[in-house]
């Protein structure tokens, strides 16, 4: 995704120097030519050039959705549902180990909290690990989504969508339900909680 990035935005700052570049020359130049309305060749370019630079975009973007898609045999699978308006969690590897989530009290006396994005349970997983997220709903459409992790799965009702993530770095990741589900939608706040593997073992014996 990185990657990614920077090889669009190496494009667009290309596109933006040239532009640029154009519209100054416009500006200062001060000639006139009678004949700047009759040019075929310049027409045919303008209209190539941007075909080609699709697809120098459209080809690495392709070959990332199918990479996104694949699952590498992962090593915890995490069901998701979302409701009205809460999440709740399952971990589908392990005996009674679910929980819902909720949005944290904004009139709650922690003030190390982030405000609408902190939640009363974490969903603890450990890090450099391959996870399963098996999403879906249970009234609405919703969408569980972690821009942090590149991850956003539309939690359907009546249908399983899966994902898959793997975290490098221990630390709190923050997101939200990023589908119009309803008035309250954005009141949907996800934190992820990666932590080693040794931490995570200890989390799951104490809440089962």
């Amino acid at each position: 995704l990185i990657s990614f990035h920077d090889h669009t935005l190496m494009i667009i700052l290309m596109i933006l120097t040239v532009v640029a570049y154009m519209m100054t020359t416009l500006a200062l130049n001060k000639n006139i030519n009678r004949f700047v309305l009759e040019g075929q060749m310049i027409e045919v370019a303008w209209t190539i050039v941007p075909a080609i630079i699709l697809i120098f975009i459209a080809m690495p973007s392709l070959r990332l959705l199918y990479l996104m898609d694949e699952i590498h045999e992962p090593t915890l699978t995490l069901k998701v549902v979302g409701h009205q308006w809460y999440w709740s969690y399952e971990y589908s590897d392990f005996i009674k180990v679910e929980f819902d989530s909720y949005m944290t009290p904004q009139d709650s006396e922690d003030k190390s909290t982030f405000r609408l994005l902190d939640t009363d349970n974490h969903t603890v997983l450990p890090m450099n690990s391959f996870i399963r997220i098996i999403v879906t709903a249970a009234d609405v459409l919703h969408s569980w989504t972690v821009p942090s992790l590149g991850v956003k799965t539309d939690a359907t009702p009546g249908r399983l969508n899966q994902c898959s993530f793997l975290m490098n770095r221990p630390g709190l990741f923050y997101g939200q339900c990023s589908e119009i589900c309803g008035a309250n939608h954005s009141f949907m706040p996800i934190v992820v909680e990666s932590v080693n593997t040794n931490t995570f073992i200890n989390w799951v014996s104490s809440v089962s």
